[in-house]
């Protein structure tokens, strides 16, 4: 695979919505790859992304794993459904990250990353142990494939993901970091928390977005188009530059409307290399 150049613009994409061509038609090299809770994980679909990505001369830097029943319709609902947190589906979604791991390691890339839920900010609470222990668990399998595992930011304040990160205790257990995920859940300022978190930090999201809305309980902020919602690009590119992190910046869209999402990645893309260009 080619050399990245330093912040080199890149795009979060998943298998089944989004084409390998349409995505590297746009002119990037690298991205991330999502892979939807439903997908079929046989060994003969990563041989097939493997060849695919290299006919492309594309670079995956991460695998993201979702998982069956997640859903982000409100605060309530994701905590409820989302990542390790719900015991009921655990022990299963704890098997597909590991299939994940396995999957990403057939490609030859270095790190997986999910959203594990909301993390209890009580050490006593019952659910801080047993995430604890599955995060354990995910970390020591991606790391004899020799992977880092990600933790999306967002759904708690930087200082309670990294006391947990501290309890984890696993050296290649590491941050995404998505600072439209610090507004939309209304957990702290992403800059700040950039700062906060920046050793930890291995991968990131280029995505933004504004507040929830006052007095609005329950309710998570409104993602908008890159550069047209609270995070503030210039201030976080030149932050990045700052704290020394080099790595590609991944546009992450979600929207239910796909021509309108990959016009949205498309500018995203041109804002970007402005902006490392003159940051």
């Amino acid at each position: 695979m080619h050399r990245l150049e330093p912040l080199e613009p890149g795009v979060m994409f998943w298998a089944e919505r989004d084409s390998l061509e349409g995505i590297a038609a746009m002119g990037v090299r690298c991205g991330q790859l999502g892979l939807p809770g439903e997908m079929p994980l046989a060994p003969a679909a990563a041989e097939t992304w493997r060849q695919d990505l290299d006919r492309a001369g594309f670079t995956l830097v991460t695998v993201f794993a979702a998982y069956a029943g997640e859903s982000y319709a409100d605060i309530p609902t994701v905590q409820r459904t989302v990542g390790f947190i719900p015991p009921a589906t655990r022990a299963e979604r704890e098997r597909r990250t590991l299939e994940v791991s396995d999957f990403a390691a057939r490609l030859g890339v270095p790190s997986i990353a999910c959203h594990i839920g909301f993390v209890p900010e009580d050490r006593a609470h019952p659910d801080y142990a047993a995430v604890r222990d599955v995060v354990r668990r995910v970390a020591d399998h991606a790391a004899f494939h020799g992977q880092t595992f990600a933790l999306e930011t967002g759904q708690e304040p930087a200082r309670i993901l990294l006391r947990f990160m501290d309890d984890v205790g696993r050296p290649n257990l590491r941050i995404n970091f998505d600072p439209a995920n610090m507004i939309l859940y209304g957990t702290g300022d992403p800059i700040e928390a950039l700062r906060t978190l920046a050793p930890r930090v291995a991968s990131v999201h280029c995505k933004d977005g504004d507040w929830p809305p006052a007095g609005a309980a329950g309710a998570l902020g409104s993602e908008r188009p890159l550069g047209h919602g609270s995070v503030g690009m210039a201030r976080f590119v030149s932050t990045l530059k700052d704290i020394g992190f080099t790595g590609p910046l991944n546009v992450e869209r979600e929207t239910e409307d796909q021509p309108a999402r990959l016009h949205d990645i498309a500018a995203a893309i041109g804002l970007l290399r402005e902006l490392v260009g003159r940051s």
